[in-house]
């Protein structure tokens, strides 16, 4: 097994702690620090521009580890945005003429399997696709302003929420015409600068464009922390 390293911690918080796999730059791990968690986050490369407690490990190996070691007990929570590659509607296709589909690896099944064994609550996060994930809870910019679509599903391990109603859209993403919502990924062709992603997706603390198209808005999370705050402590929430 791979050891982790170590990058960053902070300080000790009697806030609930959720576990951040895949964490990218941060952007669900925002949403969750607004909403009441402190955050660890994982990721296999160094992410020098997540904003909290980062592990620099292989998620799935780390979590497997936390499980035989008995420290996931530390934990209220387990947040998941695995690589979405192998099934996104926006890579699957391209992949499979090009060839390439045999270079994506599908995690969701075994990383499912390992949430279970935490015995936690988790959420497992994915854009619109063929990636073998339920549709517990799905979002889309526009149920919070935002100026991008970005629809996202969420399958919830151990615990629910309702579904939010669903705006209708104002208009086009902007690429090939006019619209009031940009397109966060990609470069050229209409894509979005790093400024308008930034702007429009509520992430000022990154401005690689990497981190950027793989991000989720940290309003989605938010969202999702609250009603996961109240399933995590809801004598502590409701007093």
């Amino acid at each position: 097994m791979t050891q982790p390293t170590l990058i960053r911690r902070e300080g000790i918080s009697a806030r609930p702690l959720l576990l951040d796999l895949f964490c990218c730059a941060g952007g669900a791990a925002t949403g969750y620090d607004r909403a009441g968690f402190d955050v660890v986050g994982v990721d296999i490369v160094e992410r020098p521009n997540y904003p909290f407690t980062f592990v620099r490990a292989e998620a799935l190996e780390h979590v497997a580890g936390l499980i035989e070691s008995g420290e996931i007990g530390r934990f209220a929570a387990v947040h998941s945005s695995p690589p979405c590659q192998a099934g996104c509607a926006l890579t699957v296709g391209t992949n499979k003429a090009r060839g390439w589909g045999r270079e994506h690896v599908q995690l969701i099944p075994e990383l499912r399997t390992l949430l279970d064994a935490t015995g936690l609550p988790y959420v497992i996060e994915q854009p619109n696709g063929k990636a073998p994930v339920r549709r517990d809870v799905w979002l889309c910019g526009e149920m919070f302003g935002l100026g991008v679509l970005r629809h996202r599903n969420f399958e919830l391990g151990r615990w629910t929420m309702p579904q939010p109603a669903h705006p209708k859209h104002r208009g086009y993403v902007r690429v090939y015409r006019d619209g009031p919502y940009v397109a966060p990924y990609g470069a050229g062709g209409g894509k979005a600068t790093v400024p308008e992603m930034q702007e429009a997706m509520g992430i000022t603390w990154t401005d690689v464009r990497e981190e950027l198209t793989e991000a989720i808005p940290p309003a989605f999370s938010e969202h999702i922390g609250h009603a996961l705050l109240t399933a995590v402590r809801p004598v502590e929430v409701a007093a």
